[in-house]
């Protein structure tokens, strides 16, 4: 479910309101803790962190022309989505949040591929997505990009 949202004030304004107060905090706790060169923005209608064209002008391969896509959030209609292409990317850092994930939260696990779902709005592990989005800096998340995705 995308929304349509032109900044990420925009976006908040339009989720359910007993969602929005903790969707600011994990946003904000995503920019507290993400490396310096990741730039917020609504994108695929959601809110959105990628690498900048000025620093990665190669950009996103599959949208010539626009910015490298790393993590995003998402409201969906049951749940909040937190999408990290790093743990999609790097087995390893996917391997450490799965061992992590029971020390911070008491519910199961909720996954795909590069996407954790959270349902209960009282139990988000944000000391964990802190420590995720410190994980990998820009130009990690680029040389991981280029070596899994851009051929």
């Amino acid at each position: 479910m995308q929304i349509q949202a032109l900044s990420v004030e925009d976006y908040i304004s339009k989720i359910p309101e007993e969602r929005q107060n903790i969707f600011k905090r994990i946003v904000e706790t995503i920019n507290d803790n993400l490396p310096e060169g990741f730039r917020e923005s609504i994108s695929y209608g959601m809110v959105g962190w990628g690498v900048p064209l000025e620093i990665y002008p190669a950009g996103y391969h599959c949208t010539p022309g626009s910015p490298l896509p790393f993590m995003a959030l998402a409201s969906q209609k049951n749940f909040i989505a937190f999408y990290h292409m790093g743990m999609y990317a790097k087995p390893e850092l996917l391997s450490w949040f799965v061992e992590e994930f029971p020390k911070h939260s008491k519910r199961k696990l909720d996954m795909g591929k590069s996407c954790v779902r959270f349902k209960k709005m009282d139990d988000i592990p944000l000391e964990l997505l802190a420590e995720v989005s410190k994980k990998m800096t820009v130009q990690d998340w680029i040389d991981c990009y280029e070596s899994n995705f851009k051929k």
